[in-house]
């Protein structure tokens, strides 16, 4: 009776086999077996076949051109993100619950609008792209603008992912290394952003993911030109449409690839980050 009453008291989740196996399923259906159709088609494609198809120029210009603003839209997001996190959980102003609210536009919404919108105001005769043309700055039609358009349907995923923490902390800590004639600099170097920095690291890895499965708004602002501005989705979406299968497969799984390795370089250094964390709080 008592070995009975102990193997209950573990459970700490209620039918939890029924509910795990509920989770499983859903999560097979929706991505494990999607995926596992992808890499089960792309068997098709010889293996000296899918290395010309990842060494071939366009291959590699759509790579980088995905990767490279995807990177640094992420980057952008995280700096101006992470101030924005702090003004919305920090301070009370006039207009505060509009901003916040606002912050999810980029989520409801269509891509496509967002493209079309973005395309209109950077354009050469746009509100704001009028201005950079006399610097000789064509922002839309450019990696300029594809970078502007992941920027702007990634920044909630930093907002949101910041914010709750910026709530968290405690303020008197923070009163206290002021007090003992700490800088405000050094305070935040030492204080606040070891505390914050796993959430900015998740808010970049998923505003970088995203930004690298885009199509909507990007094909709308960029100029879409093979080895220029010419990214990965479009260039799968471009060898779907020549019925060239194997091609887009093969391009689908080495990106897929290339997106595990990403993130499990981040998940990485976040385990670090939390490790660290811990042995600065033990010492």
């Amino acid at each position: 009776m008592g070995a009975v009453s102990k193997r209950r008291a573990k459970r700490t989740l209620p039918g939890f086999g029924l509910t795990l196996g509920l989770s499983m399923t859903y999560l097979s259906l929706l991505v494990l077996i999607p995926l596992g159709g992808l890499f089960l088609y792309s068997t098709k494609v010889t293996p000296a076949r899918f290395f010309e198809i990842a060494t071939d120029e366009r291959t590699i210009a759509a790579f980088r051109v995905s990767f490279g603003s995807s990177f640094l839209a992420g980057a952008i997001n995280a700096v101006f993100g992470l101030i924005l996190a702090w003004v919305l959980a920090r301070y009370t102003f006039w207009g505060k619950k509009f901003i916040d609210s606002i912050i999810d536009l980029p989520f409801a919404i269509p891509t496509a609008v967002a493209g079309i919108s973005l395309t209109a105001i950077f354009a050469k005769n746009g509100i704001l792209g009028q201005l950079f043309v006399p610097f000789g700055i064509n922002i839309s039609y450019s990696a300029i603008g594809i970078t502007i358009a992941l920027t702007f349907i990634g920044m909630p995923f930093v907002v949101r992912t910041v914010q709750p923490v910026i709530e968290e902390l405690d303020k008197e800590v923070e009163e206290a290394a002021i007090t003992l004639g700490a800088s405000y600099w050094t305070m935040f170097r030492r204080v606040i952003f070891p505390s914050i920095y796993p959430a900015l690291l998740t808010g970049f890895a998923l505003a970088f993911a995203r930004g690298l499965g885009e199509y909507g708004s990007v094909i709308f602002i960029s100029s879409n030109k093979a080895y220029e501005t010419e990214i990965v989705p479009l260039l799968i979406f471009m060898q779907l449409m020549e019925y060239d299968y194997e091609e887009a497969c093969a391009i689908g799984v080495l990106m897929l690839m290339c997106t595990f390795v990403l993130l499990l370089i981040i998940n990485f250094l976040q385990s670090l980050s939390r490790r660290h964390k811990r042995v600065t709080a033990n010492a």
